[in-house]
């Protein structure tokens, strides 16, 4: 019964978790493996022979797709290196929806392209039934003053109020780079990545899998967006790490009766359709006439979360 497993992080191998987990029982899939690149995991090894590395991925590829419902979605975060071999699998298993790049400009290395993006494999269960929302993020701005960057040819008047939709490449979401918000993981992930992710394609309750869990990060963004979460890791430290947090974790990133990611206090991911029944009840002014003079504000700063 999947009841038993709803809400906790489990210590021990995704292989052997993952059989206790029924099928079609999940509403959505995450994973960020392990590179194979050498990194310092405090209880597993990065460095596989490659073809061991690429049939363990097989393993629990398959596992993540077996118990994700029709309805539900498959995300796999890694290198496209990686990436470019996760997909020839998967198109055996499921279907392909995106390949979203999300930028993330790393240190040069040498007789190469810049590695400058992470991406992030979209499949789906089943094609016809997916769930898919569309999902909107604010207009680039001017960090002081709120000016629109771009002037758009003399058309402001016909932007969106909030922002643009959501295209498959990411560039308004970074890396954690400062030291004092990153836990004793080497590969930690921003939570709002993860958030829209979850608002992208799952509703309030749903059930969300992760079986890489490191320190938590896709179960916070689960609980703080009213879904319910599932995750395991191999190394104890870290589950603890994710127990403590979570304890701290409320389910309040909410506007009136709408779930949105916050990212320092203001809203990085709307769904497409929420934003609508926000505009309907004057929760969120519409600024049109303004829109060139200042960002979007809540009426009601109260409900922004702490």
């Amino acid at each position: 019964m999947i009841k038993e497993y709803i809400d906790t992080i489990l210590q021990g191998d995704c292989l052997d978790l993952l059989k206790k987990i029924p099928d079609n029982s999940v509403d959505m899939t995450f994973a960020d493996p392990p590179f194979n690149l050498k990194k310092k995991y405090t209880s597993c090894s990065d460095s596989l022979v490659f073809e061991d590395y690429i049939a363990w991925c097989e393993k629990w590829i398959s596992e993540m797709v077996r118990v994700t419902k029709p309805t539900g979605s498959i995300f796999v975060h890694n290198i496209p290196k990686w990436l470019t071999y996760y997909a020839a699998y998967l198109n055996k298993l499921a279907n392909f929806r995106h390949w979203i790049s999300w930028e993330a400009p790393t240190a040069p290395m040498g007789k190469s392209l810049q590695p400058a993006h992470y991406g992030i494999l979209f499949y789906v269960k089943e094609q016809k039934n997916a769930k898919i929302y569309e999902l909107r993020h604010p207009h680039k701005r001017d960090r002081k003053q709120g000016f629109l960057w771009k002037d758009y040819g003399g058309k402001k008047d016909m932007l969106h109020p909030f922002g643009p939709l959501v295209s498959d490449v990411w560039t308004d979401i970074h890396r954690i780079k400062h030291h004092q918000k990153r836990d004793l993981h080497p590969c930690q992930l921003p939570v709002h990545l993860i958030d829209r992710l979850i608002l992208m394609t799952t509703d309030e309750n749903d059930i969300i899998l992760d079986p890489f869990s490191g320190t938590g990060t896709t179960s916070i963004s689960a609980k703080r967006l009213g879904r319910k979460y599932i995750a395991f890791d191999l190394d104890s430290k870290y589950v603890e790490i994710s127990k403590e947090k979570l304890k701290n974790t409320k389910p309040n990133y909410k506007i009136a009766n709408i779930w949105v990611s916050f990212y320092l206090k203001e809203i990085v991911t709307i769904r497409n359709k929420d934003w609508i029944d926000l505009e309907k009840h004057f929760i969120i002014p519409s600024p049109i006439r303004s829109i060139d003079y200042e960002k979007i504000k809540l009426m009601d700063s109260v409900l922004i979360p702490d």
